[in-house]
């Protein structure tokens, strides 16, 4: 399975394409949680004054993305829907697929608890420490 087109629209909604420079090109910048991040949330190899044009931006977000939905399809062990996979493949791009691995949401929906697993998507609301009002309406979107 791969994150639909609406999966896509909901990680770039929240994500954004931050710090955007005047020609369209963005730099890098600090999330809340202190890290360097890039683009749409790009956090790989991101060093401190790194730009990127917004193609290069895109590329590297899909480049990212790939190894998230290969997380997803390996850590999920139920059957789920398409919604259910852009979810997840949205918490663990925003999370990380180590935190999935580990998390009693991942464990739930393995369990065939999906409204256990729906409620455990709440709990990831923080950000630097701080309950964050974004993420809460992310969560709540997923």
């Amino acid at each position: 399975m791969n994150i639909s087109q609406a999966g896509l629209d909901l990680i770039t909604e929240f994500e954004g394409y931050h710090r955007k420079l005047p020609n369209g090109d963005c730099v890098a910048y600090r999330c809340p949680a202190n890290v360097l991040t890039l683009g749409f949330g790009c956090t790989e190899g991101i060093k401190e004054g790194m730009g990127w044009t917004r193609q290069q931006a895109e590329a590297a977000f899909r480049r990212e993305l790939e190894k998230f939905e290969a997380a997803v399809a390996r850590l999920v062990t139920v059957e789920i829907n398409q919604h259910q996979f852009d979810a997840l493949v949205s918490f663990a791009y925003n999370c990380g697929s180590g935190a999935l691995s580990k998390s009693s949401l991942l464990s739930k929906l393995n369990a065939g608890d999906l409204e256990g697993a729906a409620r455990a998507f709440a709990v990831w609301n923080r950000g630097g420490g701080k309950v964050l009002p974004g993420l809460v309406r992310r969560r709540a979107a997923e």
